[in-house]
């Protein structure tokens, strides 16, 4: 990969910080990368008063506990593995203050976490989802259930991917160069294509483990893939085997890390 990468962390200061940081941060180390902080927050949560005067002095104090917070967050693990991280506060409708960095600051990958109820909330806003249709590069959803930091050796899983398409995909080819071996690759399939597995992927070695489409498959498939010593699962949006229903489902599902290329 010749140019570095662009990585903005979006946060809600919530306790699973440490964590989408550290993730954030294992990932720049195999991708150099810049790393930029985004935390939002929304007026409803501040201003609780008809009193203009009052709003902004709420607001004004809001902004210094806000950024006092996130240095107190970023620095200690910014020391501990030699990691700068510009950060940004902004305050406004979520959604539309995400919007507008993205299109100003045009980062190459986002990074956020999910609640632990593994719902497709963040902040109650369904930011995730909005931020897979926001943003067409890569989105990187740290799990607290990973085993991905910046001392762990990268182990990749893929979902239904195509060689050919991970080809041209140089973050990807990146990512499974660093990767141990073998490969994991959780591909749905049928009975017919038993014969077809493949046994390398862009030349790694892969080990290949084949689901019979069902109502059920994609359960399955979150329920086996921890089992795989695999802590980073990653899935092709452009691939035609991975429709956006199945992509929202094994993102609400798998206990481990995901990234969308």
């Amino acid at each position: 990969m010749s140019k570095k990468q662009k990585i903005l962390i979006l946060s809600d200061l919530k306790s699973d910080t440490p964590i989408v940081l550290s993730q954030a941060i294992a990932l720049s180390k195999l991708i150099p990368s810049d790393l930029e902080f985004l935390h939002v927050k929304k007026p409803t949560e501040l201003v609780k008063t008809a009193s203009q005067l009052s709003a902004v002095r709420v607001i004004n104090e809001s902004t210094k506990i806000a950024k006092k917070k996130i240095k107190e967050l970023l620095d200690p693990i910014s020391e501990t593995y030699g990691t700068k991280v510009n950060y940004k506060y902004s305050f406004g409708n979520i959604k539309n203050e995400i919007e507008k960095y993205i299109n100003s600051s045009k980062p190459d990958i986002i990074v956020l976490g999910k609640r632990r109820s593994n719902t497709l909330s963040f902040v109650g806003d369904n930011i995730i989802d909005f931020v897979l249709k926001s943003h067409k590069g890569a989105v990187f959803i740290a799990s607290s259930n990973s085993k991905l930091t910046p001392e762990a050796q990268l182990s990749v899983g893929l979902f239904n991917q195509d060689e050919s398409n991970l080809k041209s995909n140089d973050l990807m080819t990146n990512l499974i160069e660093y990767s141990a071996t073998p490969i994991r690759h959780f591909k749905i399939g049928s009975r017919s294509d038993s014969d077809k597995k493949n046994d390398t992927f862009l030349s790694k070695k892969t080990v290949e483990y084949e689901f019979e489409n069902s109502s059920e498959v994609l359960s399955t498939i979150a329920n086996y893939i921890p089992k795989s010593n695999v802590n980073l699962l990653c899935l092709d949006r452009n691939s035609n085997s991975n429709k956006s229903k199945n992509i929202k489902e094994i993102i609400k599902s798998v206990k481990i890390s995901t990234l969308i290329t």
